[in-house]
């Protein structure tokens, strides 16, 4: 069956547009939820803000960025992920195989699931996430919800969603999420330990190859 992966947003071929009033509104939300800044569980994990290799993945879509991988975002083992609800480590990599040749795994999110990256740091140069999915089902009208988590009042866990993809067939890379936490200076050199959350709604779903864009390394 052909088709690809669509999310409600920017369309196809167009960056975020930060402009856009409803990313303002959503970035107001998410600070007026922040509170003042108290490291906290997701700090202590991202601890050190590494630096990380970039690269140019998506280039075959038109996207020139640079992405690092997020935590556990390569899908070949269960380091790096929380998986609830029978999420799972699987056979089968999405087919181009951009972070190596040798990749052979993803990430199976059955109905009822739910998977969570390990934390990282991201910053006002780290504004989107971007991933490779496809429905493992035949439910048309199941969809893939994503979620930022990151520290709010008093260095409690809170969660915003960022978008949502929608059934469209086989392996196809999302377009590019906005990260709004960025927006949360916490860390020293004005970083955010964030993480990433994928729900499955009425349906399974298969990730891999996740990926956040180094802004600044463009």
């Amino acid at each position: 069956m052909s088709g690809g992966v669509v999310i409600r947003g920017p369309r196809a071929g167009q960056p975020p547009r930060p402009r856009l009033a409803w990313l303002v509104a959503a970035e107001a939300a998410l600070l007026a939820m922040a509170g003042p800044a108290h490291a906290g569980l997701l700090a202590a994990e991202a601890a050190g803000c590494e630096q990380r290799a970039s690269a140019r993945v998506f280039v075959p879509w038109l996207d020139p960025a640079n992405y690092v991988l997020a935590t556990g975002g390569d899908a070949e083992s269960v380091d790096g992920w929380a998986l609830d609800g029978g999420a799972r480590i699987v056979p089968g990599n999405e087919p181009w195989r951009v972070g190596s040749p040798d990749d052979g795994s993803s990430l199976l999110l059955p109905s009822g699931s739910s998977a969570t990256t390990g934390a990282m740091c991201v910053g006002l140069e780290h504004p989107t996430l971007r991933f490779f999915a496809r429905t493992a089902g035949d439910e048309m009208l199941s969809t893939l919800s994503v979620e930022v988590l990151f520290e709010g009042l008093g260095g409690a866990l809170e969660a915003l969603s960022i978008g949502v993809v929608a059934h469209d067939g086989g392996w196809r890379p999302t377009l590019p999420f906005p990260v709004v936490a960025n927006l949360l200076p916490l860390l020293p050199g004005e970083r955010t330990a964030v993480a990433f959350r994928f729900t499955p709604r009425g349906g399974s779903w298969q990730i891999d190859d996740v990926y956040v864009d180094p802004w600044k390394a463009r």
